[in-house]
């Protein structure tokens, strides 16, 4: 393989598809009350949404430690191997901070690149960066092209509901309230590293029409990098009528197109019911 890639679970990349990639996928801690889990790991996507309904407390997550980094960086340069670690963005998390601060005695045996995403995005990003990886791109070669493409990397997403932001203190209840009685969905995206709001549309139908212009304004979807559909909540119902509803714009790509549950990271701000797309511009 030639080096090995690291990320977080922010990526909600899925532990088998990790194994299948050669990716470790180092977990986020979330904490419900006094229980503390591992994102992906001991709390599965569908798990953590039951919990998440059952209860009013909005979860907490923390930070992966220099600790924890330096002891995954140091199994494989002891083993012959060197690493590139993926993170999730600096701009939400001091994750990436964690991860360079465990580097720093690693020298260039490891590589710490800042996404500057998060989510779906990162997971593709990461896909992206195996790929090189596979075809035999050597690990600064990798670096490279990875630090390039980030900039052609973007998420979009509708949000059902928005109780979860209200709980996690990013809207208040008022907005929330409002915005539930007139069905208003957030269509959110990540833009220099951090969430923000390109719209609010009422009823699912608008909401669907500003992810489409939104796609068509940075350029439509490049099919020839790693592309993904990602949904929060129980199942995929809702995003099986998305796909629907815009399969003749995807053509042939829709067919084949790899569909992740989101889990913790996002999801506690998402609540279910939530899709996305994450895709590199042409």
């Amino acid at each position: 393989m030639g080096f090995r890639i690291i990320t977080d679970s922010a990526s909600d990349m899925p532990q088998e598809t990790a194994a299948e990639l050669g990716v470790t996928v180092m977990p986020i801690h979330t904490r419900f009350g006094e229980e503390e889990y591992l994102d992906g790991v001991t709390l599965k996507p569908r798990e953590f949404f039951e919990k998440l309904v059952e209860t009013d407390e909005i979860p907490r997550t923390s930070q992966i430690t220099p600790f924890e980094f330096e002891e995954e960086f140091e199994k494989w340069v002891s083993g012959g191997e060197s690493v590139l670690c993926i993170t999730m963005s600096a701009g939400v998390s001091g994750t990436y901070q964690s991860a360079c601060a465990a580097a720093a005695d690693f020298g260039d045996k490891v590589i710490v690149i800042d996404s500057r995403q998060f989510c779906i995005s990162l997971y593709v990003l990461v896909v992206y960066a195996c790929q090189l990886r596979d075809a035999g791109k050597t690990l600064e070669e990798t670096a490279a092209a990875v630090e390039e493409a980030k900039k052609r990397v973007h998420v979009i997403s509708v949000f059902a509901t928005l109780e979860y932001l209200k709980l996690g203190g990013r809207i208040s209840a008022a907005a929330a309230m409002a915005g539930n009685i007139l069905s208003i969905k957030p269509v959110i995206t990540i833009n220099n590293g951090v969430v923000e709001v390109i719209g609010k549309a009422r009823g699912s139908k608008k909401a669907n029409n500003m992810l489409m212009e939104f796609i068509e304004r940075v350029g439509g979807v490049d099919y020839q990098m790693p592309y993904c559909l990602g949904y929060t909540g129980f199942s995929g119902e809702v995003l099986t009528k998305y796909v629907e509803d815009h399969a003749s714009r995807y053509k042939e790509a829709i067919r084949d197109i790899p569909v992740i549950p989101v889990g913790a990271t996002v999801g506690t701000y998402a609540g279910p019911g939530a899709v996305a797309l994450a895709f590199f511009n042409k």
